[in-house]
């Protein structure tokens, strides 16, 4: 019975991985499938389901989140620095060093240009890591994304395919910051019945945002699965190596400062977290109303399917070792 208990347990730290690469595979093995409903392309929804669970995030924030800038500044500011100076750069890297061009290249710059993925939050949640911090965290990367995205995009993505900055900036708006501030005043105008039932609220968006990643992906993996075919591996190498670095990166960096800055292993963990974990919905809906490209959509696919999994299975990890102090911690 042990055995059966500790099997289930492992399986439910894995539910999130496990059901992200279902959803691919099965969209991979069957395009026709989710090619369109009732003769509504699929790839067209991707846009409002990613409002959606922009929609429901804003649901579940308060003034207490952005009061926790003040409170870990160094925290933040690390993970937002790192999101978005060092992530875009390896994205840009990694598309020379494999041979991409035009808007698959551009694709994979996109991935690391854009904020924290929501996923990180629930990563954050079973890896013990500090949930608040990370909500914090990617609440800053997500709003400050329509000025930063769009300027890593012109700067980096350039030599690759033109980028309409302004038209990227307005998408971002549209698809991110509106929805977050609808869902931020519902919260305000409800916020006795949120608190009333908010562990109730927060599994109903946990769920929310698993479905909604995974029609996302399913959406986007159906149109490009001819080019995933003639370029997977690399695509995949490059997933698996952007998103490495963003672990270690954030990791390590925040261990290394911590005599000066007091973050410990709880804020290494969400760091790295938040800093691996890209909002590749946020990429895929940019790719297909900015770029107007399923193939520059195709890398944030592949490194939302990957990104997804190492999180389930480094949340796994982590979850079975209490946070280790540091020198500035209490012990």
């Amino acid at each position: 019975m042990g055995i059966i208990r500790g099997t289930f347990a492992a399986v439910r730290r894995q539910a999130f991985g496990i059901a992200v690469l279902a959803s691919a595979a099965v969209a991979f093995a069957f395009p026709s499938a989710f090619d369109e409903w009732g003769g509504v392309k699929l790839v067209s929804l991707v846009v409002p389901a990613i409002q959606i669970i922009m929609f429901g995030m804003g649901t579940t924030l308060s003034v207490d989140d952005f009061l926790r800038v003040a409170k870990r500044p160094w925290a933040v500011a690390t993970g937002v620095a790192l999101q978005f100076l060092v992530m875009p750069l390896v994205g840009f890297l990694l598309a020379k060093s494999f041979g991409f061009s035009g808007e698959l290249a551009a694709g994979c710059v996109l991935v690391g240009s854009v904020a924290g993925g929501t996923a990180s939050n629930v990563i954050a949640f079973l890896a013990k890591a500090d949930v608040a911090l990370s909500v914090t965290m990617t609440c800053c990367s997500t709003l400050l994304s329509p000025f930063l995205t769009p300027v890593a995009m012109k700067v980096l993505a350039g030599c690759f395919v033109e980028i309409d900055a302004a038209k990227m900036m307005v998408e971002i708006l549209k698809v991110v910051i509106v929805p977050i501030l609808a869902g931020g005043i519902v919260h305000r105008l409800l916020r006795r019945q949120f608190d009333a039932h908010k562990a109730a609220c927060d599994r109903a968006l946990s769920i929310l945002s698993m479905t909604g990643i995974c029609f996302t992906l399913m959406a986007l993996t159906a149109p490009s699965r001819s080019t995933f075919a003639s370029a997977g591996v690399a695509i995949v190498a490059a997933a698996v190596i952007h998103n490495t670095i963003g672990y270690l990166v954030g990791y390590w960096l925040t261990r290394l400062s911590a005599r000066f800055t007091r973050m410990g292993e709880v804020e290494a963990r969400t760091v790295a977290i938040e800093v691996g974990l890209q909002n590749g919905g946020m990429a895929g809906a940019l790719a297909i109303g900015v770029l107007g490209s399923p193939v520059a959509a195709l890398p944030a696919n592949v490194f939302s399917i990957w990104m997804d999994f190492s999180g389930s299975v480094l949340a796994g990890f982590w979850s079975r070792r209490t946070p280790r102090p540091s020198g500035n911690d209490p012990a």
